[in-house]
């Protein structure tokens, strides 16, 4: 992260930016790739037209909205490398209004391939800039690490969620993630926010989680949503099923949950459902 913002893009202030958010933390586990996938088919019930980017190498996002290993080329890999546009390699999903990028193998290299570009943390902004007019929601899922794939997405977002598991450790390296990006705020997007943290894997037989949630809550107020994902069996069968929770089992605790968060996010920005 060594260019400023206005040495990697000087044109960018005529870009009219797309509503993105970056999915993100570099602890695997947390319900990241789940919370992408529900959030995404939750806003697309509510009217959003959404897309969802795959931008994890293990590609489960897209497994996990049935997309078979051999339909997923070309993939965010050729979108990031600028050997295809957005409208190529987006792919209708099984759930109404969310549309896919997928990941392929191809991204397993990804962190090597891009090192050297000149300007490589701005690859995927690039490749979205004024391409994403027909979506109302942008949701980037990203790896579980801070590598670059995870630098390019929160150089392209608007803003970053950040899924916490309810378990003892949940603090842990939520620091580092805070801090990289309030660094990619200032050196490389100065639009960037952190919109919020979501308490995930919410068992409210267990007084620990009620715990790791006063204790998260504590330390970053109302960043915190008030929606909390729960622990949930269907939400767990669905990606077998190639569904998200919402299609899978409309009535269980986890697709409701997800709905309400869906909802609380549209508040936070004002935004109407249709």
């Amino acid at each position: 992260m060594r260019l400023t913002a206005a040495e990697a893009r000087p044109d960018d202030a005529a870009v009219n930016r797309d509503r993105i958010l970056a999915i993100a933390n570099q602890k695997g586990g947390v319900g990241k790739t789940t919370t992408a996938i529900n959030l995404g088919a939750a806003l697309a019930a509510s009217g959003r037209e959404v897309l969802l980017i795959d931008l994890d190498p293990q590609g489960n996002a897209s497994t996990g909205l049935g997309l078979e290993p051999r339909a997923r080329k070309p993939s965010c890999h050729e979108l990031i490398a600028g050997t295809a546009q957005l409208g190529e390699v987006a792919v209708a999903s099984g759930t109404p209004r969310l549309a896919l990028v997928p990941a392929s193998e191809d991204m397993a290299g990804a962190e090597f391939e891009f090192s050297a570009r000149e300007h490589r943390e701005f690859l995927l902004r690039r490749a979205l800039d004024g391409n994403c007019g027909e979506f109302d929601e942008v949701l980037i899922d990203c790896p579980p690490s801070l590598n670059l794939l995870t630098i390019n997405a929160l150089v392209a977002a608007d803003a970053a969620l950040v899924p916490l598991q309810c378990e003892f450790y949940a603090l842990d390296g939520l620091t580092q993630l805070v801090r990289t990006i309030e660094r990619v705020r200032r050196g490389l997007n100065p639009q960037l926010e952190l919109k919020g943290l979501v308490l995930t894997m919410y068992d409210q037989r267990n007084n620990l989680c009620d715990d790791v949630a006063a204790d998260v809550r504590g330390h970053f107020g109302a960043a915190v949503f008030e929606t909390m994902i729960p622990r949930n069996v269907r939400i767990a069968e669905a990606p077998s099923h190639g569904q998200p929770v919402l299609y899978y089992d409309r009535g269980c605790a986890g697709a409701q949950a997800y709905l309400r968060l869906a909802a609380e996010l549209l508040r936070r920005r004002g935004a109407t459902l249709r």
